[in-house]
């Protein structure tokens, strides 16, 4: 099973319907934060379900949500088929968007399902889509020395402070005999310390730095900020 493979069908990823949903309204009002004004066009790569992102189109001018699961887009579609200012689209078609046509592109929880090759492959993408003062917006990113020990103690506190504590203690160890433990065993995820992906960003073309905090409920992993132009705007 590859990460695609994995991702395409049924998860043990959220521990109940709470947490899902819990999880996506997080993550979708930090990415509004990191909005660079209410007439960006935007895109969240990698969105998955995405059951917030109403509270992203109410923020900015339009909002494309690409995933590569085609039943995934299939649901996008219809969950946001009242809002003209949403789009679901296949990464083939992110890559056919307009040069310098973005405002901003959020990667939330994605690379660390990529080769490095994908990643590069992705980030010589996102340059090119992105406005002269354009940003990058990369999130959840993986130290190399955090494990899935740091990761069940974050997803504790996260669910005490929403009401689903319960489910996470017994979504844990469903998770422990999971295919996801076994594929990232197999597979691996794809982890950098701050400094390397800085580098990376640089030789890519970007002007980067960490944001504080990271998006969504994971203090332990690291957000970035790139942007395409040589002056960095403020936030």
């Amino acid at each position: 099973m590859t990460w695609a493979e994995y991702w395409s069908g049924e998860t043990t990823l959220y521990v109940s319907a709470r947490h899902k949903g819990v999880h996506y309204e997080t993550v979708a009002r930090d990415i509004v934060a990191c909005l660079p004004g209410r007439d960006a066009r935007v895109v969240d790569y990698g969105c998955g379900e995405a059951l917030s992102a109403h509270l992203v189109a109410e923020a900015c001018a339009q909002l494309f949500l690409c995933d590569s699961t085609q039943a995934v887009r299939e649901r996008l579609a219809a969950r946001y088929a009242g809002r003209a200012n949403i789009d679901a689209i296949a990464p083939a078609q992110f890559a056919q968007l307009p040069s310098g046509t973005i405002d901003m592109i959020v990667a939330n929880s994605v690379i660390q399902y990529l080769s490095a090759s994908e990643f590069q492959h992705f980030l010589t993408i996102a340059r090119d889509k992105l406005r002269p003062a354009g940003r990058l917006v990369i999130a959840d990113v993986i130290p190399r020395q955090i494990g899935p020990l740091q990761d069940a103690a974050e997803l504790l506190k996260f669910a005490a402070a929403n009401g689903f504590l319960l489910s996470a203690g017994s979504g844990l160890v469903k998770s422990f005999f999971s295919s996801y433990r076994r594929v990232r065993q197999r597979l691996g995820l794809l982890k950098f310390n701050e400094a390397e992906i800085l580098n990376l960003l640089t030789q890519s073309g970007f002007v980067a730095h960490r944001r504080h905090p990271n998006i969504g409920h994971n203090a332990q992993r690291m957000t970035f900020l790139a942007f395409a132009g040589e002056a960095v705007p403020a936030g």
